[in-house]
Formats: structure tokens, C-alpha cells, sequence
């Protein structure tokens, strides 16, 4: 079992490679583009997501955060309104696990790159209510009755880790072709399989429950996930990058299938988002220079400092 996730997750490497070599030939708009900047600095700016999801998924999982498993690891304010999430044990190992393999990597960047202990943390807000806003714009702008709650029940967790662990993945995806310097390359592309590997396990969980009912509420998993892959595309303003878990049977592979557990473009190969596309989606208002949501004090690094100043909306 171990090895074919390796496999997999090799594969999917590659593909993340190919699409980079696509993406060269075909122009792509300004704002679709990666900004200048240094290996570094996209490392850097890699660190707020990884931050952010091990944070997440640590305290959800355990109600212990990086500070609690790693001393000295990081430093800054400690997030804000994590709570420990209503996971099956199953689930509960998983997300742990996740977690764990995260401060190993913040590790890994502050031994490999100049980048040392402790590393800024960012301002996090992880509480119920930012994603429960997430969860009212991806229904149309709806107000859900109860408040869509993160935390509430595997479900509803499974959800919200994965779209945190979409916007890493697909980092990962932009960068691997940017990052300049053996050391470097190694170590960003030995986090991107790890990441790859998790993310598949995942989109498993969630597509086995896929027909499963969102409770409160009438919609299934698959329905609920849909709406939130649209308002991503939405606000992340370059096109289709994100996938729901089923989609139209032109869009699945080989147009085959209408299954979706692999998001990918017609080749099957995976898609890539930069650092202003990833900033209006977790910003939660389309607007790159505009910290909200998860980040209500912004991304920590230059190259985020960059964007501001030069307005790269």
C-alpha cells in the first residue's frame, strides 16, 4: 500500500511538471501569472499555507497546536477560534497525522533554506464562523440556518480540510518549476508529494460519502462540495481550477467518467494557482491586496509585501 502511494503521488508530480510546460505555451492573463519573485520568497509565501493547514489540522484533530508539538518552531499570534472538531476516530488519526507531517516540513524549510527558527506564524482566524461564511457564499449568498459549522461532524470537517489542503496543492503545482537550486528543489518537491499523497486520501474520504446528506441541511456532500470548487473559481478569477467531486461526463477523464476524486484538466493533469489567485480565495472577497477571512492580517514575506505595494489585485 505504501508504495503505490508513492507511485501515485510520483505520477502526480510529474503531471504537475507537464502542465507547467503546457501552461509556458498558452499566454496566460497577468493576474493568472506568477509574480516575480525569488525561490525564497515563494517559499516564504508557501509557509502561510502550511502554517495554516497544520495549524488547522492539529488543534481540530487534538486541541494542541505547532507550539504544543514542536517548541520554538514558529512564533506569533496564536490562532484564532480552533476548536476540536466532532471527527470518527478514523478520521481523527488521519487529520492528525496531516497535521504532524506539516510541522515536519516547516521543519524541513527552516533546516534546508535561510529561512530559520522560529518562523512567523501569521494572524490565523480558524474559527467556526469564518467558514461558515465560505459555506453561505458557495450556497448563492444564502445565510444557512443553522450556521454551517466546520467543527460539528466529519462531514462537515472533511469538507473544509480539503478545500485547505486544495489551495496547497495547487501552490505546490505553480511553484515546482520556479524553484531555482538543487537544495531547494529537493525540498519543495519532497514536501509537494507528501502534500499530493495527503490530499488524494482526502478527496477519497470525502468522494466515499459523497451521496451523504450535509446535516442539517438537504443538500448531499457531492452537491455541497460542487458549490464550493464554483465559488473558489469565482473568486480566485482564473478560470476552472477547482472540481467538485462529480462533474459532467465532458469534463471527466477521457470523458469517461463522471467520477472526480483526481481534479484535473482534459489531459488529466493537475492545476496550478499562483500567489494572487490563492490570496483572493483565502482572503474570501476576490481581492489579493485585501486580508480577510483566514488571514485577517495578511500572508507574512516580501512577496506579499510586493503585491500590496504594487496593487497587484
Amino acid at each position: 500500500m505504501a508504495a503505490r502511494s508513492c507511485l501515485y503521488a510520483l505520477v502526480l508530480f510529474l503531471a504537475f511538471q507537464s502542465t507547467m510546460i503546457k501552461a509556458n505555451i498558452v499566454l496566460t492573463p497577468p493576474q493568472c501569472s506568477p509574480v516575480l519573485a525569488s525561490s525564497l520568497e515563494r517559499i516564504q509565501f508557501l509557509l502561510n499555507l502550511i502554517i495554516f493547514r497544520t495549524e488547522f489540522f492539529l488543534r481540530a484533530s487534538t486541541g494542541r497546536g505547532i507550539d504544543d508539538i514542536a517548541p520554538g518552531l514558529v512564533q506569533g499570534p496564536v490562532p484564532i477560534g480552533a476548536t476540536v472538531a466532532a471527527l470518527d476516530n478514523g478520521t481523527r488519526r488521519i487529520i492528525e497525522e496531516l497535521g504532524l507531517n506539516g510541522v515536519g516540513h516547516i521543519r524541513a524549510v527552516s533546516e534546508f533554506t535561510l529561512l530559520k527558527t522560529p518562523i512567523p506564524r501569521p494572524l490565523l482566524n480558524l474559527s467556526a464562523e469564518v467558514f461558515a461564511a465560505f459555506a453561505n457564499a458557495a450556497v448563492f449568498n444564502t445565510t444557512l440556518t443553522p450556521p454551517y459549522n466546520a467543527y460539528g461532524s466529519t462531514i462537515n470537517f472533511l469538507i473544509a480540510a480539503t478545500f485547505a489542503s486544495s489551495y496547497l496543492q495547487q501552490y505546490y503545482a505553480g511553484i515546482i518549476p520556479l524553484i531555482v537550486g538543487n537544495d531547494q528543489q529537493r525540498l519543495v518537491a519532497g514536501m509537494a508529494l507528501s502534500e499530493v499523497a495527503g490530499y488524494g486520501v482526502l478527496r477519497t474520504q470525502l468522494y466515499s460519502r459523497v451521496n451523504s446528506t450535509v446535516s442539517p441541511y438537504t443538500f448531499t456532500v457531492g452537491r455541497f462540495y460542487n458549490l464550493g470548487a464554483e465559488l473558489h473559481n469565482r473568486l480566485g478569477g482564473c478560470g476552472l481550477k477547482d472540481e467538485g467531486l462529480f462533474v459532467p461526463l465532458q469534463l471527466g477523464a477521457e470523458n469517461r467518467t463522471t467520477s472526480n476524486v483526481v481534479p484535473a484538466d482534459a489531459y488529466s493533469l493537475a492545476y496550478p494557482r499562483y500567489e494572487r489567485e490563492i490570496l483572493r480565495i483565502v482572503f474570501g472577497n476576490g481581492n489579493a491586496t485585501r486580508p480577510g477571512a483566514i488571514f485577517p492580517a495578511g500572508f507574512i514575506g516580501t512577496l506579499f509585501q510586493k503585491i500590496v505595494f504594487l496593487k497587484l489585485a
